[in-house]
């Protein structure tokens, strides 16, 4: 057989093909796995024989790495799976992604991508109205994630103030302080905070010790404990630009709660992310912007691309859209999912997970054998056991055995962390998983 023959292009009737197999391969790695996690650790899991053979097995490949990759992942799908910001992707969304990778629209010219930036233009005025409701100028772009959308704000900021100071609480993710390295900006002036929130005293102090702009970020949702910075009382120190990175704590405008984010609408900019409290295949990232004017800088020009009488005769500039040139139509999926379920839906399963963690916090308080840190902000439970103990190496004992995927958060001392981003559990889902943690610690 020629490689041609083994080499089908993505067709409908080609895809079709071999989708029932992959589905089927991915079932049975799972039932393989038989946990949340491949037990034994990083040199238990097991790879490809070879990756680029002399010649190669065809078509079937794909039903083989399926079932690898199953086999040997952690799964977001598994309740136990709850260390990080990592969720189980809903399947309207995995669906929609099928389609946009088998027509693989480039999203860096219109006449490569005509309906997927349509798409794309439908989402981000969404996104830039979810964020700025009162804005009739905002606008927003979809990027990779947090860490692209922060480095986006930092630029915007530098573009328009010069060689801006980042200010930032120690809460705030690390993508920041590599996006200031990344721009060439001073460190970031880091200020400390109480209960994993900036503290707006420690604040004031620290811009007025800075000489020249300032660029401040704040944070709607941390990574160690979900909790939110205090936004008003950050937009009232007026900073020459202000970022909310709310990458976790951006899904709460899709609920009734909205109101935690209260000073948001005061930001020159805001990162979102779809593939934390949105439940989208990663990637998903939005950066919204309160002024779209500020977008501008951004524009590029290639020929190729975007020539000025094509632009001029109408046709839509993308390359201004993104720092990327080539890059995937990730706005398909997303829309796929807001059609699907629209704001009240979006937001009833992001509730649904709030609740699970009040749930799970009233668990561990009435627990004999843990302690909580704090009632949840969102969706984020923190606590570890009352007796003394490793919990570095709990953690580690419970990945090695494939039992659970904890998280681990660095508050005041180490604490152990459950990130709930499954919709469709509840408080009594995680019970038995205390009492492991508790029983582990014994």
């Amino acid at each position: 057989m020629t490689a041609s023959h083994d080499a089908p292009l993505a067709t409908p009737d080609a895809v079709r093909a071999l989708v029932g197999p992959v589905l089927d391969a991915l079932a049975d790695g799972v039932r393989e796995r038989g946990g949340p996690l491949p037990s034994g650790g990083p040199s238990a899991v097991k790879a490809l024989a070879d990756v680029l053979p002399e010649h190669g097995v065809g078509p079937a490949a794909a039903a083989e790495v399926a079932r690898v990759l199953a086999a040997g992942s952690a799964d977001p799908a598994d309740p136990w799976c709850a260390a990080h910001l990592h969720c189980p992707p809903l399947a309207v969304a995995v669906a929609a992604d099928v389609a946009a990778s088998a027509l693989n629209p480039s999203m860096d010219s219109w006449d490569q991508a005509p309906a997927a930036s349509a798409i794309e233009r439908q989402v981000t005025d969404a996104v830039a109205r979810l964020c700025y409701p009162a804005e009739p100028a905002a606008d927003a772009l979809v990027t990779t994630g947090g860490s692209e959308s922060n480095l986006y704000g930092l630029l915007l900021a530098r573009e328009k103030f010069g060689a801006v100071t980042p200010v930032c609480g120690r809460n705030a993710h690390h993508s920041v302080a590599r996006a200031a390295w990344l721009l060439g900006l001073p460190r970031p002036v880091v200020v400390e905070c109480r209960d994993d929130r900036v503290r707006p005293d420690a604040l004031a102090r620290a811009l007025a010790s800075v000489e020249g702009p300032t660029a401040v970020v704040a944070t709607a949702g941390t990574t160690n404990s979900g909790a939110i910075d205090p936004l008003p009382e950050i937009a009232a120190l007026r900073p020459d630009w202000l970022h909310v990175d709310a990458a976790y704590g951006g899904g709460l405008l899709f609920t009734e709660r909205r109101e935690l984010l209260r000073g948001m609408e005061s930001a020159d900019s805001v990162a979102l992310d779809l593939h934390k409290f949105g439940w989208q295949p990663i990637a998903a990232g939005l950066f919204a912007c309160r002024d779209g004017a500020d977008l501008r800088i951004m524009d590029t020009n290639a020929d190729y691309l975007n020539a000025d009488d094509d632009t001029e005769a109408g046709l839509p500039d993308l390359l201004g859209r993104s720092l990327r040139t080539s890059r995937r139509p990730d706005a398909v999926k997303i829309a796929a999912t807001l059609r699907a379920l629209g704001r009240r839906g979006m937001g009833e399963l992001v509730e649904a997970c709030c609740t699970t963690a009040r749930g799970v916090a009233a668990a561990i308080t009435a627990h004999p054998d843990l302690e909580l840190w704090a009632e949840p902000t969102l969706s984020t439970v923190v606590f570890r056991p009352k007796a003394a103990c490793d919990v570095a190496a709990l953690r580690r004992a419970l990945l090695d055995e494939g039992k659970a995927v904890l998280g681990r958060a660095r508050l005041d001392g180490l604490w152990l962390k459950l990130t709930l981003l499954h919709p469709h559990t509840t408080p009594g889902d995680y019970q038995p998983l205390l009492d492991l943690v508790a029983k582990a610690a014994r």
